[in-house]
């Protein structure tokens, strides 16, 4: 399964529809990611965009979107019915599919830093990401707003950012985070009286006593009292369990429902079981559903297609995948070899000793392999961003610019994905070494291949990180990023030799 992370962030925009436009565009510059959702409420003067990816691509194009709207949206200017901290107010990270919570957590960690640190934008880490108690709950972190967090930034234990400047710009402030699903759930009331609305608003929610997992509140919006909600665990506290009671506390004030509405997306599970309870389908069983029976049918199809061999692809005269895939490809076969040494030492009698350290290179070897071969695929992404960023509208001053720093920032990401590939490498190299040293002596030269084949990916990605650079605006940026590759290139050195004093002394082998 492929790991895929969902993204939902929230900006304090509505009513320019060219702002949202530009946002959006800064989230599509990067390749990989998939934009699923777009919702914009003009009353809240709040739009919400969802899009899922691979996890470095996702916090890649939430960096950009936060940058862009840190630029185009000033909260000195901003009205709307919403509570709200920043121009990009809320960034949480959804696990999908094979990325756990602490995965998420990491990733709202390092976006965080990196956008207190190039946009010098204020974060705080909220929900599973909170690096402290009081700072879990969002409406503790936004309480007061951006109008109240200007005066007091820095000043209190508690308005001290987790990352960034004790200083507020007219950006604001961003709260990244990690979350379970979360249903943002609106029902309109057959009213006008706001009032209805905030007294249901707090009945529901779980901080005045209501239902557990349900933040609610009363606004009004198009003319009608409106109950806004965010559902953060829709299998315990079920939608149809919430609208229920929204229905009756509705009667008590001689009122209805008029309709409900989704902001952004909903997981299909949610809507089942809200089905299965209108419908009373007490044998239900979800491959009764079917779309889901024929998505499984699919599935199977897909597992059993033969796919393209790699070769031909390289092949094939398309401009990815290129070397840097090769490189991130090749490096990801050097640590199948270290970890292949290390299970051909692992049960062994004669290697007993060294078994607990055969099986620590083992993990780190296939985590090295899954991440590498993850890299293939972003290095082709990354390549795909560029050719995407060139592609943007040039026609007038503001566009010109936008295009021209999509450009930067798409080659920025094409230098610093092979750079992780390089490091990736000299990682095998490393353990290769190891393996050799101490693994079955049997298979050193299959450790000494492993640590070739990470050799020639370094040669390869560094390749890439140079052609990249040399487009690059930033020249400060451009030096530290070749630094840090000339660091790992030398220290490749002195494995290899080291490799070589190995092969010589314990294989045999004369050079």
């Amino acid at each position: 399964m492929p790991k895929i992370v969902e993204c939902i962030p929230n900006f304090s925009e509505a009513r320019r529809p060219e702002v949202v436009d530009a946002i959006v565009a800064a989230v599509e510059s990067v390749a990989e990611v998939s934009l699923l959702d777009r919702s914009s409420d003009n009353d809240h003067n709040r739009t919400v965009l969802t899009f899922a990816g691979p996890p470095k691509p996702i916090a890649e194009a939430a960096f950009r979107a936060i940058k862009v709207a840190g630029e185009l949206i000033n909260l000195d200017e901003h009205e709307g019915a919403h509570p709200r901290i920043g121009a990009t107010d809320v960034v949480p990270f959804v696990p999908i599919s094979d990325v756990t919570m602490d995965d998420c957590v990491a990733l709202a960690h390092g976006l965080g830093a990196r956008v207190g640190r190039e946009l010098q934008v204020p974060v705080f880490f909220y929900e599973n990401a909170a690096k402290s108690p009081d700072r879990v709950n969002l409406a503790k972190v936004r309480k007061g707003q951006y109008e109240g967090l200007k005066g007091e930034v820095g000043t209190a234990e508690q308005r001290i950012p987790d990352e960034g400047p004790n200083t507020v710009s007219t950006a604001g402030a961003t709260v990244i985070g990690a979350r379970d699903p979360l249903v943002a759930f609106n029902v309109y009331l057959t009213t006008d009286d706001v009032s209805i609305a905030q007294k249901i608003g707090k009945d529901i929610r779980h901080s005045s006593g209501g239902l557990r997992y349900v933040k609610g509140m009363g606004l009004l919006v198009d003319g009608h009292a409106q109950v806004s909600m965010n559902l953060t665990n829709f299998r315990k506290t079920p939608v149809a369990r919430v609208v229920e009671m929204i229905r009756r506390e509705a009667e008590r004030y001689g009122v209805g429902i008029r309709h409900s509405e989704l902001v952004g997306l909903i997981p299909q599970e949610a809507l089942v079981d809200a089905a299965v309870w209108y419908m009373q389908l007490d044998q239900f069983e979800k491959a009764q559903v079917l779309e889901t029976r024929l998505a499984d049918v699919a599935q199977e199809g897909l597992a059993a297609q033969e796919k393209t061999d790699f070769l031909d692809e390289i092949a094939a005269g398309k401009p990815t995948p290129g070397g840097g895939s090769v490189a991130a490809y090749s490096a990801a076969m050097g640590a199948g070899l270290v970890a292949m040494v290390a299970r051909l030492s692992i049960g062994k009698k004669k290697y007993a000793d060294i078994e607990n350290e055969m099986k620590e290179i083992l993990a780190e070897a296939e985590d090295l392999r899954a991440e590498l071969t993850q890299a293939v695929e972003e290095d082709a992404a990354s390549f795909t961003a560029i050719m995407q960023a060139f592609k943007l509208p040039k026609g007038s001053d503001e566009e010109k610019e936008a295009r021209s720093q999509a450009i930067q920032d798409a080659t920025l990401y094409a230098s610093e994905v092979p750079l992780v590939t390089a490091k990736g490498a000299v990682r095998v190299m490393e353990l290769a070494l190891e393996v050799a040293k101490v693994g079955n002596a049997n298979a050193i030269t299959d450790g000494a291949s492993g640590a070739e084949m990470a050799r020639a990916a370094l040669n390869s990605a560094g390749y890439n990180v140079r052609i990249n650079l040399s487009s690059l605006k930033d020249k400060e940026k451009a030096e530290e990023l070749l630094a840090n590759l000339k660091k790992l290139e030398e220290k490749a050195d002195v494995i290899k030799a080291s490799l070589q004093l190995v092969l010589e002394e314990r294989g045999g082998l004369e050079f």
